[in-house]
């Protein structure tokens, strides 16, 4: 009886070391983004915004400008989202004066230079010219691995975010509001 115990104790712990090892090894291959991949797949772009509370500001743009059944159409798009923080630091009453209805037109023409036809991950952004859905193009940079983007205004904004997979796009969280050339 005794062997049988310390028998089923090794299996046990053979058992449970496989286990482990198991574990280990698929959490040490597996990336953040592998695993956000997983977890937000099944939402669209704007369900995603609006579990964000950082992307808030963003939501009340795009519902300012009527876009939100395009952004949860089936794309696919890649969405460069500014911050609460991007909004804030817009010059005084900026903001408020694009979400005044009579503005709509200026918002959707900001709004869409921040969306990009097409998934484009961080491995395919590459420095350059980036056409963008409101026919604008803005300039990526990449200074020793850090994406930047250079709008129509000549200001940087810095992706702070990438890879947030939607079921239509990506999204790519950014550090400053991009302004078309023509705004």
């Amino acid at each position: 009886m005794k062997t049988r115990k310390i028998t089923l104790s090794v299996v046990a712990l053979l058992a449970a070391g496989l286990m482990a090892a198991a574990c280990s090894s698929t959490s040490s291959s597996s990336s953040p983004s592998t695993t956000a991949v997983t977890q937000v797949a099944t939402k669209n772009i704007v369900q995603i915004a609006v579990g964000d509370p950082d992307l808030s500001t963003l939501v009340t743009a795009v519902k300012a400008a009527g876009l939100v059944s395009t952004l949860e159409g089936p794309g696919p798009y890649t969405v460069f989202a500014p911050t609460n923080a991007a909004f804030a630091a817009l010059p005084a009453g900026t903001l408020h004066s694009l979400l005044e209805p009579a503005n709509k037109a200026a918002l959707v023409s900001i709004l869409t230079y921040h969306v990009v036809a097409g998934d484009l991950k961080s491995a395919d952004i590459m420095p350059g010219p980036v056409k963008t859905v409101n026919g604008a193009t803005f300039r990526v940079n990449d200074s020793d691995g850090m994406l930047t983007i250079t709008d129509g205004k000549g200001n940087t904004a810095r992706i702070i975010q990438t890879n947030i997979v939607a079921s239509n796009g990506v999204i790519h969280v950014i550090n400053a509001v991009l302004i078309p050339p023509a705004s």
